[in-house]
């Protein structure tokens, strides 16, 4: 396929590679008028591609002649690549600031490589990276610390055991109980820290609903009055492979968590949690680009996460809640990593979204 535009015939096949990005890319010749714009790009501007060909580039942005000197900047000097923030026109009403990045596929060539990404998905991709190097950190701090802490505890009870067969008074005997009693206690919670590195990841064609509705089933026999759960459902969503059980242990875990948050508004009967699911396309999660991945949100009207720990709550250990014992979203976060996915959190009063992204895996 061949375009002309200002006079210049332009091979669009050599660009149909830039439709494999999630990144959206305008080309264009040297006058800042487009030749080629991927998918992405679209997506991003809100326009069609049909529209965008032959349309000038600084139309779009709410300073047009400060986008046409950085252009023109870049003419002067096209070695290396040139990066500036704009605000994008919405056509649907608002701005928008991204981040714009210019360069040439080589020195002689007559085009330019106008890539334009938001800067909300820029701060995303670089916390998603943050929260993955913690969590490896997190994995290793915790197996090694688990493993330190199981050894002892070990020597610990025996030693109170053989101490209780030696010991005639029974309020004495009531001492070494506690001492294995406490034990049996930090075991089960070593044990907790370490199952989801023991048990296997077992793939099996699924269904998202599935999983919500096996969840939804557990919360409301817990909690049969004053809470509400809201289906929020898209049925399209294909089947996918992933680990059934992992998957109910993730959103039973999420839901669980909001429901005990909800205490008090389901006393008055007016709690309500939505589980609401939807397609997402070209995404990126953990720092590869997937195709299809389903969205799930577990949605509560709460009283929201503690502003001091929330950027913490994947962290294990971590609770807002007193006599929590912070294992439940670390064990979530786990189970959604082994799955390619990713899980975040926002909240305020009145309003708290877990976010659960999973690529879908159909081979």
């Amino acid at each position: 396929m061949r375009g002309t535009q200002g006079g210049e015939a332009v091979n669009k096949e050599r660009f149909s590679g830039l439709e494999l990005l999630a990144t959206a890319v305008v080309v264009t010749n040297d006058l800042g008028v487009v030749l080629y714009a991927n998918t992405a790009a679209e997506t991003l501007l809100e326009v069609s591609r049909r529209t965008l060909d032959g349309q000038a580039m600084p139309g779009l942005f709410t300073d047009p002649l400060a986008f046409q000197a950085f252009v023109d900047r870049f003419m002067v000097d096209p070695f290396g690549v040139k990066r500036q923030v704009f605000e994008l026109l919405r056509l649907t009403g608002g701005t928008e600031h991204v981040h714009v990045t210019l360069s040439r596929p080589d020195v002689a060539s007559p085009v330019t490589l106008m890539e334009l990404r938001e800067i909300e998905q820029q701060l995303k991709v670089d916390r998603e990276a943050r929260m993955l190097d913690q969590s490896i950190a997190n994995k290793e701090l915790i197996r090694n610390l688990a493993h330190e802490i199981k050894n002892p505890l070990g020597g610990i009870r025996g030693a109170a055991q053989l101490l209780e067969i030696e010991l005639k008074s029974a309020d004495l005997k009531e001492y070494t109980q506690v001492i294995i009693k406490e034990s049996d206690r930090l075991q089960t919670l070593v044990d907790r820290l370490l199952a989801p590195h023991r048990k296997p990841h077992i793939a099996v064609v699924m269904n998202i609903h599935e999983v919500c509705e096996r969840v939804r089933s557990v919360i409301l026999a817990e909690h049969p009055r004053g809470l509400r759960i809201v289906r929020d459902y898209d049925t399209s969503i294909p089947e996918f492979l992933g680990d059934f059980e992992q998957l109910i242990q993730t959103v039973l875990n999420i839901v669980r968590n909001a429901a005990q948050a909800l205490a008090p508004k389901i006393a008055q009967a007016s709690a309500e949690i939505r589980l609401c699911t939807r397609v997402v396309r070209r995404v990126t999660l953990n720092r590869k680009q997937h195709r299809l991945a389903l969205e799930l949100q577990v949605i509560d009207n709460g009283p929201g996460i503690p502003p001091d720990i929330v950027d913490r709550i994947f962290y294990p250990l971590v609770s807002g809640r007193e006599g929590g014992s912070g294992l439940g979203l670390t064990l979530a976060q786990t189970f959604v990593q082994q799955h390619e996915g990713t899980i975040e959190c926002a909240s305020q009063p009145g309003k708290t979204v877990f976010k659960v992204i999973l690529p879908l895996q159909f081979e």
